[in-house]
Formats: C-alpha cells, structure tokens, sequence
C-alpha cells in the first residue's frame, strides 16, 4: 500500500478554469460593446459635413423678380442674429449673398441675386425673447415709403420657453419648467403679442410686405427629454408648450395675408440630441447628424444652411407679391 504522505492531493490551479474566462472574455466583451453602444447613439452627436436642408428651385433664380426698392428686415432673437454661425454663414447672410466657398447647387441662389435693389437690416438681439421683440420693431425699424417693400424675416418666442433653463421660478418670458396649466395665461399673450408685432411691422410699410417667420425647433426630436442632455433639469410638459407656442403662431399668422409660417420645426426634426438614435420616429436617415450649436438653443455652421434653404423655399412660393 502506498503510505498517505505518497497519495496523490489534488491542487487548485493557478489559472481559472477554460469556462471561467471565456465568460469573463464574453462579460467584459459584453460591457465594452454596451458602453461604446451608449456613447455612439446617446453622448456622439456628429455635425457631418456638406449641404444640409431641403433643396431649392434654382430655375426661381435665373431672372430679376422685381426693379422695386426692397428692405430685407431681420427680427427676433438668436437665431436671426446668427449666434453660432462662423462670419458670413447665419441664415440671414446667406439669404443676403452667398458666402465664398457656397455649395455648387446654391451658388448665385441669394435674394441679391434676384432684387438688384435690396438693402437689408437685420434688428434681431441674441438673448431677448418676444416681449423685447415688440419694442425693437417700435423703437428700431423706421417707417419707409410706399415705393419700398418690406421683405420680413423672423424667429421669436423661442427664448421664451428656455429662459433661464430651470434656474428660477418659470415666469413669463422666461417659463423653462412650467406646467401647460402654468403656461396658458403666457401664451395667449403671446398670441397677443404676435399680432401687435406683425401689425406694427404692417403700418411700417404702406407700400406693402411679406413676413416669413419660422416656428419654434424641438431640439429633443419629439422625445421631450432635455434632463439626457446631462446639462438641463427634467420638463415634464415641454412639448406640449412647445406645441401650444407654435399653434398660437399659425392662429395669429391665418389673420394676416402678409404672414407666412416657415417649417423649422419639422425641419430640423431628427438633429437634435437624438440625432443617432436610428429607432426613433423623427431619425434622418439622409443626414442623421447634429445641427445645432454647442448651447443646444441656436443652429450651427448646417442648420443655418438649413434655415436659409427653407426661408428662401417659403419666398419663392410667395415671391410674386414683389411682383405686383
């Protein structure tokens, strides 16, 4: 017989079993996989490169629309003012002229091109909201005489909503945070607003206008969730103010024939926050990247492309009132 000291003792082994680590290779592979999945579709927002927005007729260039004298006007707030843009690419410069270095199917499509005798004057303010929007065209925009036409573009109301992102009280002009409930007495003023503002812009030319202003952008693509952002407080009823905003603008806009509503929302539906998130209802599979600037309120270098591309679509729809 073998004497114990000689039996054979089992040992554990210095290495983990072959199973053990091919399921610590697929858990930690796993892991890895699911975090590059997150940064990919939740935190990488890609601005792409290249044309961005709706095409535009270029046939609509080839020839003068009208000899009169015309006033291209800027209204509102950021957006107008081009906060983001790098200099000369907002949408209010490339309505105006086409920068140097213009994409090949929107060279000498501008508003210069076709009205040799336009001056323009951009009013609009980073940073104010509709309740300084009427007192800017009071106290700033002149009235001109008959033999001018106004060619009016605007964005308000938008500051509206994200002043001061949560960090007071929600208040009129600035309601980021309030209840829809909340908000009603805010908007029917604003509703109110918009009709002394396109009124006051109206008396301002007796020779006649067209007003283009955009409705307000939803830089959660419809998801409604600023708080993923990391940066901004939940809102819960958001895009139902959001929504109500936009409605106020349309009713006020179906009064006044010299008003036009611009799609911005539906626009830019799909570049925002959510811009990678191909399962979502608004994903542009065409151009699933972000337009907008790094404050998640104003468009950059693409989404004013963007802008300038759907206001020009929405003046040449209605350019033949210059006509008249």
């Amino acid at each position: 017989m073998k004497s114990a000291a000689s039996q054979s003792v089992p040992t554990c082994s210095a290495k983990p079993p072959r199973r053990r680590l091919r399921w610590m290779l697929i858990v930690g592979g796993s892991l890895v996989c699911c975090a590059l999945a997150y940064v990919h579709f939740f935190l990488y927002l890609p601005m792409g490169s290249g044309p961005a927005g709706p095409s535009v007729e270029a046939t609509a260039f080839a020839q003068p629309w009208t000899e009169r004298q015309v006033l291209l006007v800027g209204i509102g707030d950021s957006v107008t003012a081009g906060f983001g843009a790098t200099k000369g690419r907002s949408y209010f410069d490339r309505l105006v002229v086409n920068p140097a270095d213009e994409f090949s199917e929107l060279k000498g499509i501008c508003l210069s091109r076709v009205l040799p005798n336009m001056n323009s004057l951009n009013l609009a303010v980073s940073g104010s909201n509709s309740l300084q929007h009427l007192s800017h065209i009071h106290d700033r925009l002149p009235p001109q005489d008959e033999n001018v036409f106004g060619l009016v573009v605007m964005t308000t109301g938008g500051n509206d909503l994200i002043h001061w992102y949560g960090k007071t009280s929600p208040r009129e002009g600035a309601m980021y945070g309030a209840t829809l409930a909340q908000a009603q007495p805010w908007i029917a003023n604003y509703e109110q607003r918009l009709n002394a503002m396109f009124t006051a812009i109206e008396e301002c030319f007796p020779g006649g206008c067209a007003i283009f202003v955009g409705d307000i952008y939803d830089p959660s693509d419809g998801v409604g969730d600023p708080q993923s952002t990391w940066a901004l407080p939940a809102w819960a009823d958001c895009l139902k103010i959001v929504t109500a905003y936009n409605e106020a603008l349309r009713h006020v806009a179906a009064k006044h024939a010299s008003v036009h509503v611009v799609p911005v929302h539906d626009t830019f539906l799909g570049h925002g926050i959510h811009c990678r998130q191909f399962w979502r209802a608004h994903y542009a599979w065409r151009d699933p990247h972000y337009w907008y600037f790094e404050n998640i309120e104003d468009p950059n270098d693409r989404g004013y492309d963007a802008l300038r591309r759907v206001f020009l679509g929405q003046i040449v729809e209605q350019r033949q009132v210059l006509q008249r």
